[in-house]
């Protein structure tokens, strides 16, 4: 653990009167696996994940042109990005003449065959696509028709941004449904901590098995903001049996996962997220992004997995 995390988690542990040594033991050594001694062989469960977001939803395009857009542009990013270190492509699809969201079966088909022609990278489609700009349900979960081994699931009603993202309980629980009955694994958004306290009760429910995996996203306005502290407490509000991952929007996305990298989580990045490399320096490709993600990962003693091994830890279907 860095001086700087040492200290952040210190100073949260006395707030909450918890025992630092244990909360260590929970969120720094065992819950992730990472290993105690430096320099010895790492352990398969302790790599970090790396996912790329590609493209996103909304107007990213309009301050930055290397937003990917159409279906060969988004694939080709995820390939790049895949030699990079990304195990994982988190894929929206947009309209390629309006640049709009428009989740569609056909133009997600198109990014998932392009990546699967050239890498074995894990595809995962989102349920979310396009919900805070006006997107239905019905049409946001078109693409587990295409039965992907990794679907992204929203389980909340949120403001997001200026706008409202719609999640019913009844919704949620029917794209539940569904991933459960078809083998695909959910990855669980949570944008605050009542989010973490929705995915228990899915899961006590029947709608969520073991292991979970968890995404804890900071910084969008409507949802929990980017700090040290936030992070800490989420994770200190997990489930046990989870893998959990970070994002974060905007100028915090790479203190966010330098964080958590040191706790032991998996990163995501990408221009669905953020679309600089460094203050002002507008990124050239998601590639760009992740090939920073994957120095601050090593940086911090860790591996990045492959999507074979990242296969093997979340437990997705063979």
């Amino acid at each position: 653990m860095t001086p700087d995390v040492s200290s952040t988690a210190k100073q949260y542990c006395e707030s909450k009167s918890l025992c630092f040594e244990t909360f260590v033991e929970k969120h720094f050594l065992t819950a992730c696996s990472l290993p105690s001694t430096v320099g010895r062989s790492m352990s398969l469960s302790s790599k970090a994940i790396v996912t790329v977001a590609l493209t996103g939803s909304g107007p990213q395009w309009e301050k930055n042109p290397n937003v990917p857009i159409r279906p060969e542009e988004i694939a080709s990013d995820a390939v790049e990005a895949y030699k990079e270190g990304a195990a994982v492509a988190h894929v929206h699809v947009r309209d390629p003449t309006t640049k709009a969201p428009n989740p569609n079966v056909e133009l997600y088909r198109q990014v998932t065959e392009r990546i699967r022609e050239r890498c074995d990278m894990i595809v995962q489609l989102t349920t979310g696509g396009g919900g805070p700009y006006g997107i239905s349900f019905e049409q946001r979960i078109c693409a587990l028709d295409l039965n992907p081994e990794f679907a992204s699931l929203n389980v909340a009603t949120m403001t997001f941004g200026e706008s409202v993202f719609i999640n019913r309980p009844e919704d949620v629980e029917r794209a539940a449904s569904m991933m459960r009955e078809r083998s695909i694994k959910p990855e669980v958004e949570c944008y605050d901590l009542g989010h973490i306290e929705l995915t228990r009760r899915l899961a006590k429910k029947g709608f969520l098995s073991g292991p979970l995996r968890i995404s804890l996203v900071l910084g969008v306005i409507g949802g929990i903001p980017a700090s040290a502290e936030n992070l800490v407490h989420m994770l200190h509000s997990l489930p046990s049996n989870c893998r959990p991952n970070v994002i974060a929007i905007g100028k915090s996305q790479f203190q966010m996962i330098a964080l958590g990298a040191s706790l032991g989580t998996d990163v995501r990045v990408g221009m669905e997220d953020n679309i600089y490399l460094s203050k002002g320096v507008l990124a050239n490709s998601n590639a760009e992004l992740v090939s920073k993600a994957v120095t601050i990962v090593k940086e911090l003693g860790r591996e990045v997995a492959t999507p074979n091994e990242a296969r093997r830890i979340l437990s997705l279907r063979t």
